[in-house]
């Protein structure tokens, strides 16, 4: 079942690139006392993740913020050195936080996954987005064609906040 509105984000461990090497951050660290925005996107470097989803999030940065929001975070079902080199190569590092869902396990636990096994890209995260205040999601928007990302994104989720 696909966490809903009023649910407590689950338990889950993400790896994120810091200067010293990859590093655990779990959703105890991320998510209490705090309102974040999280996206995800079914896979880095990807087209519409890209040149839409991604760059719509890093231009909606400063206005997301001043809604309140502590932290904008995106998640993907790639590993911790995929989501560094593409803070790097979409100058969001340092913006935008880059969770690495290696294998999957929070798109599992939110029940959000998407099998994209014909294409070569096994099971991935559907393409969403959620406000979460004090670890309780308070909004959710998923995309139902994982190649759009219109109910996902930046401005959608402004108009959320």
């Amino acid at each position: 079942m696909a966490i809903k509105v009023g649910d407590a984000i689950p338990d889950a461990t993400f790896v994120v690139a810091t200067p010293d090497g990859p590093a655990p951050r779990t959703t105890a660290q991320i998510f209490p006392n705090r309102k974040v925005v999280l996206f995800a996107v079914p896979g880095a470097f990807t087209p519409t993740c890209s040149m839409n989803h991604l760059p719509g999030y890093l231009a909606k940065e400063a206005e997301i913020k001043a809604k309140g929001v502590d932290e904008i975070l995106v998640t993907s079902v790639n590993d911790v050195f995929v989501m560094g080199a593409w803070a790097k190569a979409s100058g969001a590092e340092g913006k935008i936080t880059f969770l690495a869902d290696g294998s999957g396990s929070f798109a599992q636990a939110v029940g959000l996954t998407l099998d994209l096994t014909e294409r070569g890209l096994g099971i991935r995260s559907q393409r969403y987005a959620l406000i979460a205040e004090n670890g309780i999601v308070t909004a959710l928007a998923v995309d139902p064609n994982p190649s759009a990302a219109d109910h996902s994104s930046a401005e959608a989720i402004l108009a959320l906040l």
